[in-house]
């Protein structure tokens, strides 16, 4: 368990320290079986390549775990328009909302041509709101409290967390809210904080919780108080942390003229829909009706989120042509999977640039989907889904391989040992930029 969390802790580090985040999905987790053929597949993707001594500057690092995760990302992206098998692969529905103001959505569940997935009216009362702490309002002048160690705890979720930080002689107060509000955020328990200040130059501490909605039986979602605290009080009202300018409110809807009510302005409907509000009504009876698009536009919705993915991949691969010399091969290689296809696709309203982009012809592409041999016609954009999921999964088994490297020793043909663990050359840069 311990490692699994240092684990987790270097792994984290290192996606904020190179690339942009990325939600995780369902296509991220991986049942044993498919550990083992990825085990497998390293093994007899190193068998016979030669060592190499790679180089270890930072922009390698950047540009190593940059394709890397981009890879994941096209991968899982591509899986969630419908799945990664033949008959369902572009297959998903999607969700539409008449106002998009009020409600978004997107469908979640499993469609059946036998069945009828019904659509739903919303209408918006109130949305779920934060927690929200407002300080008092202090001037940019030396502060008041005495030069020590203070301390406050913080209660939040059923948890206790103490915060402690040093006040020193002659700072400013708005130097001790920023050093509090750097604090906080850092700590990620699930509050957030900012400085706010007034017309007359002075400053405040604004602690805002993540979560929204009032759980049943409590009062509020956090609370800071430095009454029974380990170093010196004082500083809680000093700063007026503990003041609720906000308390937490639950969001209240109807759905087909039922009230409802939810913690947060993200839930979903009979496992059917996930809803997003996003707005309130402005008169009475104003709503949303949610429901599913026609196949034919979900079709062109799914080819169209296809050729985005793709192409937010070339876009991220090409940030680092000038710096990494086989980042152009990467290039080459998934515009040259595109263009195997470049007849099939030109032909349903989507053209490969000279730039390795592909291009959309929305018009072209509408009308494609409406002819009665549409099925046949995007068999192709299908194929080309296909392979470029293969493409990513090869990246993600060896980013090295586009790395910038030289070749110090060849193998034996035939007489080689096993190297189960040749990707330490990638995951070891995970633990040389963390510690």
């Amino acid at each position: 368990m311990a490692y699994s969390t240092a684990l987790n802790t270097v792994y984290n580090h290192y996606l904020s320290t190179y690339v942009k985040p990325r939600s995780s999905t369902q296509y991220d987790t991986h049942k044993k079986s498919e550990l083992r053929n990825i085990y497998n597949s390293i093994v007899k993707l190193h068998r016979e390549s030669p060592l190499s001594i790679f180089d270890s500057t930072k922009d390698t690092k950047a540009f190593a775990v940059g394709i890397k995760e981009n890879a994941l990302s096209l991968s899982s992206t591509i899986a969630s328009l419908g799945g990664l098998d033949e008959n369902t692969l572009l297959n998903k529905k999607i969700a539409y909302s008449s106002n998009e103001d009020f409600v978004s959505a997107e469908y979640i569940g499993t469609y059946d041509e036998n069945e009828t997935v019904p659509s739903f009216t919303i209408e918006v009362q109130s949305l779920a709101t934060p927690q929200v702490n407002v300080g008092a309002y202090l001037p940019d002048e030396a502060t008041a409290l005495p030069a020590d160690t203070y301390s406050f705890d913080l209660n939040i979720n059923d948890l206790n967390y103490e915060f402690q930080f040093a006040v020193h002689e002659g700072e400013s107060n708005s130097v001790i809210q920023s050093r509090l509000a750097r604090l906080i955020n850092n700590t990620e328990v699930g509050i957030k904080a900012d400085i706010l200040t007034d017309e007359e130059g002075n400053y405040a501490l604004r602690i805002t919780s993540a979560a929204t909605g009032l759980p049943e039986g409590k009062s509020c979602l956090f609370s800071i108080t430095d009454s029974h605290t380990s170093k010196k009080a004082g500083a809680v009202s000093y700063l007026g942390l503990n003041y609720m300018a906000r308390n937490a409110s639950n969001a209240s809807f109807l759905i087909n003229g039922e009230e409802r009510s939810a913690g947060s302005n993200n839930f979903t409907i009979e496992k059917t829909y996930e809803v997003t509000l996003n707005g309130i009504r402005s008169v009475e009876g104003e709503s949303a009706t949610i429901g599913l698009k026609t196949d034919t536009e979900s079709l062109t919705d799914n080819v169209t989120a296809l050729v985005n993915a793709y192409n937010s991949f070339m876009k991220d691969t090409s940030l680092y042509l000038d710096k990494q010399p086989k980042s152009n091969r990467l290039v080459s290689e998934m515009s040259g999977v595109v263009s195997l296809y470049k007849n099939e696709l030109d032909a349903v309203g989507l053209s490969l640039n000279k730039d390795g982009y592909i291009d959309i012809d929305k018009n072209a592409l509408c009308q494609s989907a409406l002819e009665d041999n549409a099925k046949e016609s995007f068999h192709s954009v299908k194929e080309l889904a296909n392979s470029l999921v293969r493409k990513s999964q090869q990246i993600t088994l060896d980013p090295m391989h586009y790395a910038s490297s030289k070749i110090v020793a060849y193998k034996n043909p035939g007489k080689n040992f096993t190297q189960a663990y040749i990707t330490s050359a990638y995951s070891g840069m995970l633990f040389n930029s963390y510690c």
